[in-house]
């Protein structure tokens, strides 16, 4: 007597994933990890565009309210050394001891602001992340005062989180 021997299931019985189900799977998933990658990417440079658009801002707004602040408590435009880039002022405020009057300066330095009072070094008041392209002031009299239009264009950032601004105020002196 001839006995066969019984083979395991046939191939197509067996339990498991085809491959072409799990071709499918791995597309499926893939395109899930796609969308979400990208939605994580957009979230990123959008937040990145806007920190560069705050801190420029914060630096041209905060550089703006230093220079009225000087130009407001100013005695006087000190006009030798006033440009349409530099901006010197005759102060009575944080003098030197033993001085009557004092000067201090605004001008481009690089790309930063710079602050300078009198026998003092110039000291930046924006930030190194911020670039300063421009900075103008204009003289306007406007009756018995003169008043100093401040015109300030900075950027931050790069490529697609670039960020630019443009801002001008005006800032009379105080009569005293």
């Amino acid at each position: 007597m001839i006995k066969i021997k019984e083979k395991g299931p046939a191939l197509s019985e067996v339990e498991g994933f085809s491959l072409l189900e799990i071709v499918i799977s791995v597309a499926f998933f893939s395109i899930i990890l796609f969308a979400v990658v990208s939605i994580f990417l957009s979230m990123n440079n959008s937040n990145l565009k806007t920190t560069a658009s705050r801190e420029v801002s914060e630096n041209v707004r905060m550089a703006i309210e230093k220079i009225t602040y000087e130009i407001r408590s100013a005695k006087s435009i000190y006009t030798p050394t006033t440009t349409a880039s530099q901006l010197s002022l005759e102060t009575s405020q944080n003098l030197p001891s033993g001085e009557i009057n004092s000067f201090v300066d605004f001008f481009l330095c690089g790309y930063a602001i710079c602050f300078k009072a009198e026998s003092e070094e110039s000291v930046a008041i924006t930030s190194d992340s911020v670039q300063v392209t421009n900075l103008t002031f204009s003289q306007i009299s406007t009756g018995s005062q003169p008043s100093i239009q401040i015109e300030i264009t900075a950027s931050a950032g790069s490529g697609e989180n670039y960020s630019l601004i443009n801002m001008k105020s005006t800032a009379s002196l105080r009569s005293y």
